[in-house]
């Protein structure tokens, strides 16, 4: 293949591969969620480059082949004559069928085992993995009941060869299931509860929404699975106070914009309507209706002690650095977005397409108000991190109403199941900072009281796209945490508008802990 071929056929893949893994001698390199890319050819070579927080990597390019959803990479390290292979795999669970079937029937087995020997008060029914689309199940998820007399309790389960976000969203899918028994079951059991298994060590944010669930509505049992020994240890769940997260400290605004007065300058002499994020003090990005295509930051002079602003352009994790040489490419990537990125643009075009919540989100930071008149519409923080030890949580909007009061906004612009979960995994930890005085400590809301009140979560997609089992997974939720389901227009493109609203209906059913 040609450079040019080469280089186009990456360009392509890689565009529409924002949350692939790249796997080189069988080990994951890089997770294109996060890490960056840069496809160039000087001196008629292909180069690919691929870095991240942890590692840096370069290679040349001799060839590519696509497979499916893995695009193969023939690439030559630097300094060495041997080719070696790299994968860029948009599929990330990359078992065979027959290998995901085989774990999922031994695990399957091997819970079953485990029910019997560590609750032999109750007699367990056979476990099922069958594909029941219609209530939302996948194979990925085992359940079934345990049941002692007129008493039972829903039992869901998950194996460690799944992916990490399988495990994590097990609870959402425990939750419907346990809902589906008590209806199924409906005058002949009292469905309890719900007993969750998930691997070994892999319960943290499960723990931490379940902590949040309501316990009159229902008995929640958590437990840590080992696979390898088939033992258990049930994970204590009652301390909701014990919330594994950090805030960064918010960026000044004035003086950062200062800062970098010439690349935004730049910038905005190519797009005037280009938003302007502020990402930390040593950077800022540049956006189109969320789709940010450009980024400013510090970067070290050679051989000297300061440091000068420099733009890198790109879409997604693709990312370039601004030179007299590409200055020409940079002015026609801006003027193709500038041309589709807006409401009456063309819907198939993958610049329009791309990112729709960042899109939904710089709607609601210029015009909260239009979600709710209670918001005040000077204080807007969007994609606000909170960080722990095993996730980077990116809170969507954090905003105050007029009376002092957080509000915690999740936003959704396509049809998601785990909407509710998603929205309280969010509003614990805004909470648990809340509690603290860590927002004024890090700089968020100066000069402005906030209520004592505990945080109130929104959440806000389609009104023709709000998941059909969000208002069953709504039901469950504590009821210390205040929401309201926002359902807007489907035309929120042009016009952000709400068309229903619901809150919770209070009180829920007793039922012993």
């Amino acid at each position: 293949m040609t450079t040019d071929s080469l280089l186009r056929t990456l360009d392509e893949f890689l565009a529409a591969s924002s949350g692939a893994i790249v796997m080189e001698d069988g080990a994951t390199m890089f997770d294109l969620a996060e890490a960056r890319y840069s496809v160039s050819g000087e001196h008629n070579k292909c180069l690919l480059h691929f870095w991240s927080n942890e590692r840096n990597l370069v290679r040349r390019v001799l060839d590519v082949e696509t497979r499916g959803e893995t695009l193969r990479v023939t690439v030559q390290k630097m300094g060495q004559s041997r080719p070696t292979k790299l994968e860029i795999c948009r599929e990330r669970d990359r078992r065979t069928v027959s290998a995901r079937q085989t774990a999922r029937a031994a695990y399957r087995k091997l819970l079953e085992r485990v029910l019997s020997r560590n609750f032999p008060d109750f007699a367990s029914t056979q476990l099922t993995t069958a594909v029941d689309l219609e209530k939302s199940f996948g194979p990925v998820y085992a359940r079934g009941l345990l049941k002692r007399g007129q008493s039972a309790f829903a039992v869901l389960g998950v194996n460690r060869h799944e992916l990490q976000s399988s495990v994590d969203a097990a609870l959402t899918f425990g939750i419907l299931w346990l809902d589906i028994c008590r209806r199924a079951h409906a005058g002949k059991l009292v469905i309890e509860g719900l007993k969750l298994f998930v691997p070994e060590g892999g319960s943290e944010l499960v723990r931490a929404r379940i902590a949040h669930l309501n316990r009159d509505a229902a008995k929640w049992h958590l437990y840590e699975l080992d696979e390898r020994g088939g033992e258990l240890r049930q994970i204590e769940i009652l301390d909701r106070g014990n919330v594994s997260t950090r805030l960064v400290r918010c960026p000044q605004e004035s003086e950062i914009l200062s800062r970098f007065a010439e690349p935004i300058a730049l910038v905005r002499t190519l797009m005037p309507e280009a938003e302007t994020a502020l990402l930390s003090s040593a950077e800022v990005a540049f956006r189109c209706h969320g789709l940010e295509f450009a980024r400013a930051r510090h970067t070290a002079v050679p051989g000297q002690f300061n440091s000068v602003p420099e733009i890198v352009f790109g879409v997604g994790a693709e990312e370039r650095v601004l030179g007299p040489e590409n200055f020409a490419q940079f002015e026609r990537l801006i003027r193709s977005i500038g041309e589709v990125r807006h409401a009456e643009g063309p819907r198939d075009h993958r610049l329009w397409r791309l990112h729709p919540e960042r899109w939904l989100e710089s709607l609601v930071i210029r015009n909260v108000s239009a979600l709710y008149t209670g918001l005040d519409a000077h204080w807007n923080y969007s994609q606000v991190p909170a960080f722990s030890a095993s996730d980077r949580a990116m809170i969507d909007v954090l905003t105050l109403t007029r009376e002092g009061r957080l509000a915690v906004l999740e936003l959704k612009a396509d049809e998601d199941i785990h909407l509710p979960l998603q929205g309280i995994d969010y509003w614990s930890r805004v909470a648990w900072h809340h509690e603290r005085g860590d927002f004024q400590k890090f700089g968020y809301f100066p000069g402005r009281e906030l209520s004592s009140q505990s945080p109130l979560l929104m959440l806000v997609a389609p009104a023709l796209r709000v998941h059909p089992a969000t208002d069953t997974l709504l039901h469950y939720v504590a009821p210390e945490i205040e929401w309201v389901l926002l359902g807007i227009d489907e035309r929120w493109r042009s016009d952000l508008r709400v068309l229903f609203r619901k809150r919770p209906e209070r009180p829920y059913l007793k039922t012993a802990v």
